[in-house]
C-alpha cells in the first residue's frame, strides 16, 4: 500500500485558515493528487486542514473521515525556564539533545520531562489512531513491522500537521519522535510517501521515497 501524508498549506493561524498563497499552494497540491488513484482520505480537524484537502476532494470526487487523533500534537511538557508548558516538539536542541534517554524508541517515555504532563497519553492517542487505520487497511503492528492481513495497492491520504506527522512515522517505524520533530522540515503542503515493502510473505515494512516534496509548486 502506499501512505501519503500531507502537512498543510500555508496557514493563517489567526483564523485557522490559510493565507492567501496557502490556497495556491492547496490548488497546486490537487493537481498533484487528482492524478494518483485513491482509495481513501483523512483529514485532521482543524481548519487550516481541512482547507488545504478541499481542492484535492472537489478533484477526487471524493469526501475526506475526519480523525480527532490527525489534530496537531497536543501533547506538552513542564517548561524549565519559566515553570508553565511548552509543546512537546518545541523543545530547545541544547536541552533536550543533553538527555539521551529522549533518543530511545522505548526509553523516551520513561523520561521525567516527558511524564511530566500529558505527553505519554497523547502518544498513545496517535499511536492506537494510526494502528487502528492501518489495520482498517489490511496493516497490523506488530512490534516493529506489519503483519500483513490484505495485501493490497491502495492509496491513503493523510491532511494534517507537522508535529503528528513526525508522531505517526516514529510510531510507524519504532522510533523515537524527537529526532524527527527536529532533524526533519515538513514545510507547508509538502507531500511525505510511504510505501509497504514485503519482501516476506505477510511481513511489511514502512519506506519513505519522499519526504516533505514540495515539488507541485515549482512544476
Amino acid at each position: 500500500m502506499r501512505l501519503i501524508i500531507v502537512r498543510h498549506a500555508e496557514p493563517d493561524y489567526s483564523i485557522d485558515s490559510l493565507t492567501e498563497k496557502g490556497w495556491r499552494e492547496a490548488e497546486l497540491l490537487a493537481e498533484r493528487l487528482s492524478k494518483l488513484d485513491v482509495k481513501a482520505c483523512y483529514c485532521s480537524p482543524l481548519g487550516r486542514a481541512q482547507d488545504t484537502s478541499k481542492a484535492t476532494l472537489k478533484k477526487l470526487g471524493m469526501t475526506a473521515e475526519t480523525l480527532d487523533w490527525l489534530c496537531e500534537f497536543r501533547g506538552q511538557i513542564v517548561d524549565e525556564e519559566n515553570g508553565g508548558f511548552c509543546h512537546t516538539w518545541d523543545q530547545k536542541p541544547r536541552y533536550w539533545t543533553s538527555m539521551d534517554d529522549l533518543y530511545d524508541r522505548e526509553k523516551w517515555l520513561d523520561n521525567d520531562i516527558i511524564k511530566s504532563a500529558n505527553t505519554v497519553e497523547q502518544y498513545k492517542i496517535v499511536a492506537d489512531g494510526i494502528d487502528a487505520l492501518l489495520l482498517k487497511h489490511g496493516y497490523r503492528h506488530n512490534g516493529k513491522y506489519y503483519d500483513v492481513i490484505k495485501e493490497n495497492r491502495d492509496t491513503i491520504i493523510l491532511f494534517c500537521h507537522f508535529a503528528v506527522e513526525m508522531v505517526i512515522l516514529s510510531r510507524i517505524w519504532g522510533v523515537s519522535p524527537l529526532p524527527l520533530w527536529h532533524g526533519f522540515v515538513a514545510l507547508p503542503s509538502s507531500v511525505t510517501t510511504l510505501i509497504t515493502e514485503e519482501r516476506e510473505q505477510g511481513k511489511a515494512y514502512f519506506r519513505c521515497n519522499a519526504f516533505g516534496d514540495i515539488s507541485h509548486l515549482y512544476a
